[in-house]
């Protein structure tokens, strides 16, 4: 009887491992990386797969390290693609490239891919090395598999269900003074936020503005917890998000950096700089439709400048506050008549009242009650016209789906231009007779 013993325990463990894997994964995240390696290693690699891939990253890596090669290779090709994918972007890129040259080819080529996420996604600021808790383990082996971890500076960690998706967090405070016997569920506060691996940085960014968090939970498409965008990588991102949208207000690429070639600077700036000639000939072509005005009231040539340069200001005032309130989600696309009636109020009081100074200087300097009205009328309906532009285009190249921060300087840049240098110019011909 005792030589059967080894047999029957063998069939007992696989018979558990086969029918109850969460149960028999929560047992092996016990023991020693090697022992449960070991015990993996005796059994048919269809009931590994499923106990292996109920395992946290952490150790579903660690005992895949000590398992036959044979076996891990199985283990990464038949688990589910996400679970794989989670434990190779632990390793550094040396040892994840071994792992996947021993697999078959596609197999390989579909986790790279995987493993690849986009440009500016929260996929790419994540850290991988931080695997969640289950919510059935109690205080006292939550508090073990931490000093397994080994991770530092950490405030809080995350709980998941037996399938790995995110359920909520555990302050490490609460752990410290918890009871080591009570259930981890029983200390799990809800989560303040999460992001899926896919979204753009643009909404980490949104959510650090206006959530309190130290650590930024990343779940895959099917809510699996992924990793975690710590607290100097938020600010990072926030950061290079606000200075791209400064670069590309002015036509500059979003790829451009200081140290660029002059050659790879030029393709990207150049066709902006086109782009703006041209509009730059529209707004002189308003002001030669006036030209025989000018030639009657030279003072006219002067102050021009004037009206264009304040409508411009109004007008870069109001695309500035308009693009942070889209960045931030403040504001939505239906949220356009509110914001467009906003900015034409500010700029129908800021324009009375800088008119109102413009016209205490135009007259000392000119004596001319005719080039007072000209002037101060025009630099009203001017910034009326740029606060609204100012709020409306980079709504308007939302809505049809182009990147308001690359465009939106440019198409303000003519709209004022046009809209200070036909006012004025509109005006002074009306009121050509008080001019003279």
């Amino acid at each position: 009887m005792s030589g059967a013993n080894p047999v029957v325990i063998a069939a007992l463990n696989r018979r558990y491992f086969q029918d109850y894997p969460y149960e028999a994964a929560a047992l092996l995240e016990g023991m020693a990386p090697e022992e449960g390696a070991s015990l993996l290693a005796l059994q048919p690699p269809h009931v590994v797969v499923r106990v292996w891939q109920s395992l946290g990253p952490d150790v579903a890596r660690a005992i895949l390290e000590r398992v036959p090669d044979g076996l891990a290779v199985h283990l990464l090709s038949e688990a589910d693609p996400a679970i794989s994918v989670s434990i190779l972007a632990q390793w550094d890129a040396d040892e994840r490239e071994r792992r996947l040259a021993s697999l078959d080819p596609q197999v390989a080529h579909e986790l790279r891919e995987q493993l690849a996420y986009p440009e500016n996604s929260a996929g790419r600021l994540m850290d991988h090395k931080l695997s969640a808790l289950r919510a059935g383990l109690s205080v006292g082996q939550a508090l073990a598999r931490l000093r397994t971890i080994r991770q530092h500076g950490l405030r809080e960690l995350f709980v998941v269900d037996d399938q790995g998706k995110l359920t909520g967090r555990v302050e490490i405070q609460d752990l410290a003074v918890a009871d080591p016997g009570q259930p981890l569920r029983e200390i799990v506060r809800p989560l303040l936020a999460a992001v899926s691996a896919l979204d753009p940085r643009e909404d980490v960014a949104a959510i650090l503005e206006h959530r309190p968090i130290t650590e930024l939970p990343v779940v895959n498409v099917e809510g699996r917890f992924v990793g975690i965008i710590r607290h100097a990588t938020l600010l990072a991102a926030v950061e290079e998000e606000t200075t791209i949208d400064i670069q590309t207000m002015v036509g500059a690429s979003r790829d451009e950096r200081a140290l660029s070639s002059p050659l790879f600077a030029v393709r990207k700036r150049l066709p902006w700089l086109q782009i703006n000639l041209l509009t730059a000939f529209l707004a002189a072509a308003v002001v030669g439709m006036f030209e025989g005005t000018i030639a009657k009231v030279t003072a006219l040539a002067v102050l021009l400048p004037v009206v264009a340069g304040q409508s411009g200001n109004a007008g870069a005032q109001a695309l500035a506050v308009t693009m942070r309130g889209l960045v931030l989600r403040e504001i939505s696309l239906r949220h356009w008549p509110r914001v467009v009636g906003k900015e034409a109020g500010v700029g129908l009081v800021n324009g009375l009242a800088v008119a109102a100074t413009t016209a205490v200087g135009v007259y000392a300097w000119s004596g001319s009650i005719g080039l007072v009205m000209v002037i101060t009328s025009s630099m009203v309906i001017a910034m009326v016209i740029a606060g609204i532009a100012g709020a409306l285009v980079p709504i308007v190249l939302s809505r049809f789906g182009m990147d308001p921060a690359q465009s939106s300087s440019i198409v303000l840049t003519t709209v004022t231009d046009v809209a200070g240098f036909f006012s004025f110019l509109g005006i002074a011909t009306l009121l050509a007779d008080r001019l003279v």
